[in-house]
């Protein structure tokens, strides 16, 4: 079965670009809402959750926009999860856009995953 790419949009309100980068495009920033630890050798993170280890290469960076990791076991598909932070340029808000792959018969899982992570980087951060 193949994945299938889903897209959802976090509208955030009263966050700076500057505290909404910091989360999303730094190992200590991710580290504090999307896994336990981080550790970075180079393109290669590994994520830790408890005593589980995902490794992820990271594809794309372009700072105060987005960044874009695969991971390993998804090397030689298209599959990919990337976090991009759009502006709204009438009310000056920001909206965190995740982009992620899931089997059909795990997507709705998937997104309740994001949703909770989002969740939790709000309280972090206080948004």
């Amino acid at each position: 079965m193949s994945k299938e790419k889903f897209e959802i949009e976090y509208l955030l309100k009263n966050v700076s670009l500057t505290v909404l980068w910091n989360a999303i495009g730094t190992p200590l920033g991710l580290s504090e809402w999307f896994a336990d630890a981080i550790t970075v050798n180079g393109n290669e993170y590994k994520f830790t959750w408890e005593k589980h280890d995902q490794i992820a290469k990271l594809v794309a960076i372009k700072p105060n926009t987005f960044i874009r990791f695969q991971w390993e076991e998804d090397t030689r598909t298209d599959a990919y999860f990337e976090l991009t932070i759009a502006g709204n340029k009438l009310t000056g808000e920001l909206a965190l856009c995740v982009t992620d792959f899931a089997e059909p018969n795990e997507k709705a899982d998937a997104i309740l995953l994001w949703n909770q992570q989002i969740d939790q980087m709000k309280r972090k951060k206080g948004l």
